[in-house]
């Protein structure tokens, strides 16, 4: 090489990641559709924080007002306590396991998820339903009401949810059966979402009853039913994407 000649400067692959390492010593530099996915994570991440916060203190205010009177408890402040364990508790923290934004599971393996998501499922599912079967022995008259007419769809397709869940938990050893595996996940993903989000409005319908009201004010009462619609909506919206591409790739294949 002739003297007083240097190689010319090696460019910088634009298509490197933000979170990319390099043999160099110069740090990569972000590109603006890796800052754009990094602010859309940290605003996921964010919302599933506050999802976090709400389920708590709704569960917690629930809690507070079933106990109220202190033990013994009647039929009315079980059915409260079970059903907010079961659905807004367990079963709202089985959905969101599954996703790669929650705090507490998305460093665990797809594996392991899954495995805790119908654990969760299927404890909170059984909580769920015994509430409804206490209150249903204690009336004499069911479903008059929009508060019981929610509870009955929910509980409806919560339970479908959860025998469909065994389906879609084995799905690839259905294949045999010529039941396509993604057939069963997006039913299990449909139920689960109307079966959350029915009990969700049903909780809005009890906490509308005079008997909270009367107790927790008008205000805070207005503040939990937004406390529920925000979280629910936050929790069902990872979902609610799932099942629109995964039947958006079935139509395709088909």
């Amino acid at each position: 090489m002739p003297p007083n000649i240097t190689d010319p400067p090696i460019e910088r692959d634009p298509e490197i990641v933000f979170n990319a390492t390099e043999k160099s010593n110069q740090p990569p530099l972000p590109s603006s559709a890796a800052k754009d996915g990094y602010k859309l994570n940290i605003f996921q991440l964010s919302l599933n924080q506050l999802a976090h916060i709400l389920i708590g203190m709704t569960v917690g205010v629930m809690l507070l007002f079933a106990l109220r009177n202190g033990l013994p408890l009647g039929a009315t402040p079980q059915h409260v306590i079970l059903c907010v364990l079961g659905y807004h508790l367990l079963m709202a923290q089985a959905i969101l396991s599954l996703s790669p934004h929650n705090g507490w599971s998305s460093r665990m393996k797809l594996v392991h998820r899954r495995r805790v998501h119908w654990i969760l499922q299927v404890l909170g599912s059984g909580l769920a339903l015994a509430g409804c079967f206490i209150k249903i022995l204690d009336k004499d008259v069911h479903w008059d009401t929009l508060h019981g007419r929610f509870a009955l769809v929910s509980m409806v397709f919560t339970s479908v949810s959860m025998v469909n869940g065994l389906a879609s938990l084995y799905a690839n050893e259905l294949r045999g059966l010529r039941l396509p595996p993604s057939l069963s996940k997006l039913t299990h993903i449909c139920f689960g979402i109307v079966g959350f989000a029915a009990a969700s409005i049903t909780l809005c319908y009890g906490l509308d009853k005079a008997q909270f009201r009367n107790w927790a004010t008008d205000n805070f009462t207005t503040a939990i039913i937004i406390f529920v619609a925000t979280f629910t909506t936050i929790i069902i919206v990872n979902p609610f994407i799932t099942f629109f591409n995964k039947g958006r790739g079935l139509f395709r294949n088909n």
